[in-house]
């Protein structure tokens, strides 16, 4: 079947999750999760798929191996496209609405390295802070990792010194719960979002190649 939207018990399944995050309330609405979340998200991600690739879905379950919260579940449901290590589109249901963007989630070692030399190199770097600024004035949050003070070597007067401190990079905007979110709507905002993101993507892949 072609996506039609969320229904209203997608976000009542994500409420409840918040408030018992246990195996016990997962087994009792596991149907609910795989209806009412699951098979719309795949509904969703299998119509953007003709545009912009492959939708892979992320596990509800959490890894909790090395973390002090044991909470066994995800409390949203997560999608993306990669274009790259970390490159690509993403996005996310929860209690509160949803979530869209794309952009470089993690970068360290060679990569980070790379990413701030082509952010230091003016052919690369100017056009990177352009798209950067048209996504802002349009009204997308960039949003990532960064360092609170500057990169070791790197001037304090260093043109694109705020993007040089990001050890990740992204763009997105958030929705709220809406009547739209329960129709096919979803899928021309996540499709407008993506569009609109696809030059950030583009430059990331370009110059963070996979190793």
């Amino acid at each position: 079947m072609g996506f039609t939207g969320f229904p209203d018990e997608a976000f009542m399944f994500y409420e409840g999750l918040e408030a018992d995050n246990s195996k016990s309330y997962w087994t009792r609405h596991r149907q609910v999760y795989e209806e009412a979340v699951k098979a719309p998200m795949a509904a969703l991600g299998a119509a953007l798929e003709a545009e912009f690739g492959r939708v892979h879905l992320f596990r509800p379950n959490r890894d909790v191996r090395f973390a002090r919260d044991k909470s066994p579940y995800k409390t949203h449901q997560g999608a993306y496209i990669a274009t790259g290590e970390a490159i690509g589109y993403y996005l996310q249901i929860d209690a509160a609405g949803l979530d869209v963007g794309a952009g470089l989630y993690a970068a360290q070692g060679g990569r980070l390295a790379r990413y701030r030399q082509a952010v230091d190199e003016e052919i690369s770097g100017v056009p990177l802070e352009k798209i950067v600024a048209e996504a802002r004035a349009a009204g997308y949050v960039i949003d990532g990792d960064r360092l609170k003070t500057r990169p070791r070597g790197v001037p304090d007067e260093h043109p694109r010194l705020d993007l040089l401190r990001h050890r990740s990079l992204h763009a997105g905007r958030g929705f709220e719960l809406a009547p739209w979110v329960h129709t096919p709507e979803v899928l021309d905002r996540v499709r407008a979002v993506w569009r609109d993101l696809v030059p950030l993507v583009e430059w990331l892949t370009v110059h963070l190649p996979t190793d």
